[in-house]
């Protein structure tokens, strides 16, 4: 039996240090890639919606076994119909984790004595129905302190909405109804029965999965009214062997949304790095992200973007249009004006000792615009005389040694072989006999 992390998560923490470049030369500008959720195997994504009391909650599902033993169970704050819950797109999934993933941009010094680099000379990179319980079944339930609320099958899932007195009737029900959960549950699940809340269960429909002719579970979506905003995660601890990670897509019309019961970090942003990064950018970024993990204590969420979705600036990906942002649960928009939709992108990393708490949220008014962008800044290499090119070469030096110094401070990384990495600027002026030969 395999049952893959119910929310999963990888996140990224840093030193807010932010480094100018000096003297500010002129430059031109590209995005060149993303850290997507792609770049990592063990990164759950949801999305919520959130306008008041109303949610759409998006669960992608990245299951990974034999699809006769797919076991979701979720704890929800309402008993939810039929007409609640559907089958998402996981592609609008990966829309909003291309939009919002923290970004490589590249720019280019123009010539310092005052010649500028055409467009067309510039490297360009893109890296960038319900079922009828039946009669002895119920007996068997009312003994166990488990009440079927609701029941029906979505797409490929059977839907059972339950609630309970106990949690070791509920592990039991589960356990005698076929779904392969892991033993001892009943302690993770107490705390939901204690606050009242009902238990979203699923598995797989194998003649509809087969009908479906998709290779893998598409998402499931849930809309419900209340006033609890919050997303369950220690359920996805119950058998982890290491930490978990999870991206959680947050839509509003007002702002920002944040998380009330641990601390939000931003991801260190603004930061140049050297150039060979652009080849090596998954494996700076895994580490830096690890380092930032460990750094906070490893309690932390990281705020990795936050924006207005009718805008972006540099794109890692275009903003989704009106469609596919009501296909990604927002139920407010009334014409193809997209400026009441913010975004905010959480990047949660946590295991069973530093999480003990289901993530709680809320609403802001802060429009604050915040990405994770890294910045690679190639100097001008070409042929340069003029007085104010030796001093522009001893700035980029200097600027590249920065470079090199802030890789160490992100990653841990050893400094000497960045160093050996690093393509340090020569001056390309003429020696001063070259000007008699012409």
């Amino acid at each position: 039996m395999k049952i893959k992390r119910l929310f999963i998560t990888l996140i990224l923490l840093a030193i807010a240090v932010i480094f100018f470049p000096e003297p500010a030369w002129a430059f031109c500008g590209f995005y060149v890639a993303k850290a997507d959720a792609k770049l990592y195997n063990k990164s759950s994504q949801v999305i919520i919606a959130r306008n008041g009391d109303r949610t759409v909650l998006t669960m992608a599902n990245d299951y990974q076994g034999e699809i006769e033993d797919f076991a979701l169970v979720v704890p929800v704050p309402v008993v939810l119909t039929q007409e609640q819950v559907q089958v998402g797109d996981p592609k609008i999934i990966e829309r909003l984790d291309a939009f919002s993933a923290p970004r490589l941009v590249e720019y280019f010094d123009s010539d310092p004595c005052g010649i500028n680099v055409r467009p067309e000379d510039m490297l360009y990179r893109t890296r960038g129905g319900a079922v009828a319980v039946p009669q002895s079944r119920e007996k068997t339930d009312n003994a166990l302190g488990v009440t079927v609320e609701q029941q029906f099958t979505v797409g490929e899932y059977d839907i059972v909405i339950l609630s309970a007195k106990e949690s070791n009737g509920l592990e039991t029900w589960l356990k005698q109804n076929g779904y392969k959960i892991p033993s001892a549950a009943s302690q993770l699940l107490r705390p939901y029965i204690r606050g009242g809340l009902k238990f979203f269960v699923a598995k797989v429909n194998l003649q509809e999965y087969a009908n479906t002719g998709f290779k893998s579970l598409r998402p499931l979506m849930m809309a419900y009214e209340s006033p609890k905003f919050m997303l369950p995660i220690r359920l996805g601890m119950v058998n982890a062997k290491d930490e978990q990670d999870l991206i959680v897509y947050l839509l509003s019309p007002k702002g920002q949304i944040e998380l009330t019961n641990y601390r939000t970090i931003k991801i260190p942003s603004d930061v140049e790095v050297p150039e060979f990064i652009a080849q090596e950018f998954k494996n700076f970024y895994q580490a830096m992200f690890k380092k930032s993990h460990e750094r906070a204590g490893k309690k932390v969420a990281f705020l990795e973007y936050t924006w207005d979705m009718n805008n972006c600036d540099p794109c890692s990906a275009q903003p989704l249009n009106s469609e596919e942002l009501k296909q990604a649960g927002v139920f407010w928009l009334n014409s193809d004006r997209l400026s009441n939709v913010f975004i905010t992108r959480l990047r949660v990393r946590y295991a069973r000792d530093k999480f003990p708490e289901d993530l709680q949220f809320q609403e802001t008014a802060n429009h604050q615009l915040f990405q994770g962008r890294y910045i690679i800044h190639h100097p001008y290499r070409e042929e340069a005389n003029c007085d104010a090119a030796k001093d522009y070469y001893q700035s980029v030096k200097k600027r590249q040694e920065k470079e090199a110094q802030t890789l160490v401070q992100l990653t841990g990384w050893n400094i000497n072989e960045i160093r050996k990495k690093i393509n340090f600027v020569e001056s390309k002026q003429n020696a001063w006999w070259n000007s008699i030969w012409r």
